[in-house]
């Protein structure tokens, strides 16, 4: 008998002591459930190959290679990957849709004499439970926005803060993106269903008695979307919002986007794509800038021309502003760790 879950919350407490996807490696990486080991029963490939088969040939021929496969390879990961484990260990196994590759495993298993059970509906179930609290349903937390022009340290903030005990949301860190042109970070960008995946991993985690902290970011940050569930509180929740002068903002990206600043001929390409946005005089300039060397110059004239009118922009569009403003005379560690302190007491008094 497969074991199923009412909810997401219930699912990600399942007291296992291992969660199993027996999933190629491409269905893993797209997506799996928060913690989840690969341990496919077919790769990419065999998994292709039975596929044709059962289209192109014979449903039963197909099923005959795929057990052939499957036993093969649970066997290996059973010699090789499992073999430490004692008598007591409990694993829960799942695949696309809780058929064959992850009943013939968690079979397995069990005869071996370990507590297995098997997902009831696989990595489908999971991904109803996800998509019900993401875009289902009205998320039960209190969204609390950090807000602040480009440069005013609001990531680092967010870093403190959890570091302190305060329960935060860090979007761009689950979307591995910085949230602008010049955003984007080593790796890529995991799937839409992974990001949503981490958001939703998260928000079971935190207390819905206490304010969960965000940093107020756009409906998309790159080219992964914000669910509804939580943009919709974004787009009303307080705000606190971090100011400092625009030279120690300057300073600070600077430093923060040392990687982006001295990529040269790939940074001048993307700002080329703010030509129609900005002017080709504009986005010269920052050519000119670029080419020098001259990072604080060039963070400065981005802000001054691009980010802080757009920010400007968009906050008219949304009609917000801040119920708490915390203005800071530069952007050092220990003026930034007093920040964290105060926006600590902001968040108890909300």
């Amino acid at each position: 008998m497969a074991l199923g879950f009412g909810t997401l919350a219930e699912m990600l407490s399942h007291g296992f002591d291992t969660v199993i996807d027996v999933r190629s490696p491409a269905e893993y990486a797209e997506d799996h459930v928060p913690g989840a080991i690969n341990l496919p029963v077919l790769d990419n490939e065999e998994r292709a190959r039975v596929g044709t088969i059962y289209k192109q040939q014979s449903p039963f021929l197909a099923r005959k290679l795929g057990a052939a496969l499957v036993f093969r390879n649970a066997a290996d990961h059973i010699e090789h990957r499992l073999s430490h484990h004692e008598g007591g260990w409990q694993p829960l196994v799942y695949c696309w849709r809780g058929g064959q590759r992850s009943g013939s495993f968690a079979w397995m298993l069990g005869q071996i004499g370990w507590r297995s059970e098997a997902l009831e509906g696989g990595y489908r179930s999971y991904r109803r439970l996800v998509n019900a609290m993401l875009y289902d349903r009205a998320l039960p937390h209190r969204i609390v926005s950090l807000d602040g022009y480009t440069g005013t340290a609001k990531t680092r903030l967010l870093h403190l803060l959890a570091a302190r005990g305060v329960q935060v949301l860090d979007l761009e860190g689950a979307a591995n993106h910085r949230g602008s042109l010049l955003g984007a970070m080593p790796g890529g960008q995991p799937s839409q269903k992974a990001f949503e995946s981490t958001l939703a991993g998260q928000l079971c985690r935190f207390d819905p008695a206490r304010p969960v902290l965000v940093e107020a970011e756009s409906s998309k940050i790159g080219e992964r979307i914000l669910p509804p569930a939580l943009w919709e509180p974004m787009k009303r929740a307080p705000r606190i919002e971090i100011v400092a002068p625009i030279e120690a903002r300057a300073r600070y990206l600077a430093r923060e986007y040392a990687d982006v600043l001295s990529a040269g001929e790939d940074l001048r390409h993307r700002l080329s794509f703010l030509r129609e946005v900005r002017g080709r005089a504009v986005v010269e300039g920052w050519a000119t800038l670029s080419r020098s060397g001259e990072h604080e110059a060039l963070t400065r004239a981005l802000m001054e021309q691009h980010y802080d009118p757009a920010y400007d922009k968009a906050r008219a569009i949304h009609g917000t502003t801040a119920t708490v403003q915390i203005a800071l005379s530069d952007l050092t560690d220990g003026v930034l760790e007093r920040a964290a302190g105060q926006i600590d007491a902001a968040l108890a008094r909300m």
